[in-house]
């Protein structure tokens, strides 16, 4: 188990990985003109079924940042810029994500005391951003969150022990399912490999979830729960999303990792290339998961290594930040709950524990899991985009 001072600093890393890329932009209500965020936009020339392609519904007038969100038969929520940018690049094509429509319903009377000063949704008193499209004839709502686990929390009690603290992004999930209706959740970005086998830009679906908190939900009565949800996950057009996320797989090549400085001899390259693919409960080999292994949903930026291999693989298929916060909402929600699942793309592949792991020293581990992030974060973000609409269309 991590030192304390190796838990903060992880905290902090996790705290600048959910905001890296954040400009003033996202932090208005007022959404930038389309016309001026064109050059943001990715024409990835994804060719996708007849009939089955992703298509924006942007309104006439843009709506107000209070009004509910509209319905939806389907919400998919996302996290990060790099998370955002790839799904609307597969999934709203001429709507980059910093010109969706903003939202803030509530910020003022309910969520403003319930998240800590500093935090990304404090600057502009926002909640997230969204976009309808639909797949296939079904509604979709893209919603980009700004309430994280690991971004928000209070200590509460205020004055108690620590080791709880409040949770506001369990509340907009549970206000985003009232709003849209949606009879089916997903959430979807990035995370860290834990199987050496799984690579760089695999992309994990699962219909559970598990919080492993060790530092500031230490002590919640949620921690170390798995949350289940019984969707009959639909897996026809995961063949077709995996012919398709080949076509990214040159995005996805690591350099030659040479040696820092000339004094040192020795450089490697992949003895491999990467093959992009979905990892789930019908595949098979490697492409195999248990039926309801989840993905861990951590209060500190934790990855996977050649040392925790065993003990994580034995409870979990994935490392990220958050997605179990679905499931307790949901689990709060009782009969009303909508079916939900998990679609994480690996961003940051198992990480080599002979190197270096020390606050008190160069942290090399640290060093590589953000460095992936950073380089792969937007591409692995698209394969991840790509199964949801597989998951989508193949929905009746």
């Amino acid at each position: 188990m991590p030192e304390e001072s190796e838990i903060q600093e992880r905290k902090h890393l996790a705290r600048m990985l959910l905001s890296l890329d954040r400009t003033p932009e996202d932090d208005s209500l007022i959404p930038p003109p389309v016309a001026a965020e064109a050059g943001l936009l990715a024409d990835l020339g994804i060719q996708f079924p007849v009939g089955l392609a992703p298509v924006p519904q942007p309104f006439n007038t843009v709506p107000s940042p209070g009004k509910p969100l509209p319905k939806a038969d389907v919400a998919v929520i996302t996290w990060t810029v790099a998370e955002r940018d790839g799904m609307a690049d597969v999934l709203s094509p001429g709507r980059p994500g910093k010109s969706w429509y903003r939202y803030n319903r509530r910020y003022a009377e309910f969520y403003d005391e319930r998240v800590r000063p500093g935090a990304p949704s404090k600057k502009g008193k926002i909640l997230g951003t969204y976009m309808p499209i639909e797949i296939g004839g079904k509604k979709v709502l893209l919603f980009k969150s700004e309430l994280h686990l690991n971004q928000d929390g209070i200590q509460d009690p205020p004055h108690g022990a620590p080791g709880n603290a409040t949770l506001p992004v369990k509340d907009l999930f549970k206000q985003i399912i009232e709003d849209t209706e949606a009879s089916h959740v997903l959430t979807v970005g990035t995370c860290g490999g834990i199987q050496l086998e799984h690579d760089l830009g695999d992309v994990l679906v699962t219909r559970a979830a598990r919080f492993r908190c060790r530092d500031e939900f230490k002590n919640a009565p949620f921690n170390n729960k798995t949350y289940k949800s019984d969707w009959s996950l639909p897996t026809g057009q995961f063949g077709k999303a995996e012919q398709l996320m080949q076509g990214f797989a040159d995005k996805l090549i690591e350099p030659i990792f040479g040696p820092p400085t000339k004094r040192h001899n020795g450089a490697f390259a992949l003895d491999r290339p990467y093959k992009p693919s979905i990892i789930h409960e019908k595949g098979t080999g490697v492409n195999k998961i248990l039926a309801f292994h989840p993905i861990l949903s951590t209060d500190f930026f934790e990855f996977g290594t050649s040392a925790n291999v065993a003990e994580l693989a034995a409870i979990g298929c994935g490392l990220e930040m958050g997605d179990a916060a679905l499931g307790l909402a949901a689990e709060e929600l009782g009969t009303s709950a909508p079916k939900w699942a998990v679609i994480r793309n690996i961003s940051d592949p198992q990480i080599n524990a002979d190197l270096t792991q020390s606050p008190r020293q160069l942290n090399m581990q640290s060093h590589w899991a953000v460095w992936y992030y950073e380089a792969f974060g937007y591409w692995t973000s698209v394969m991840s985009a790509l199964t949801t609409w597989a998951v989508i269309a193949d929905m009746p």
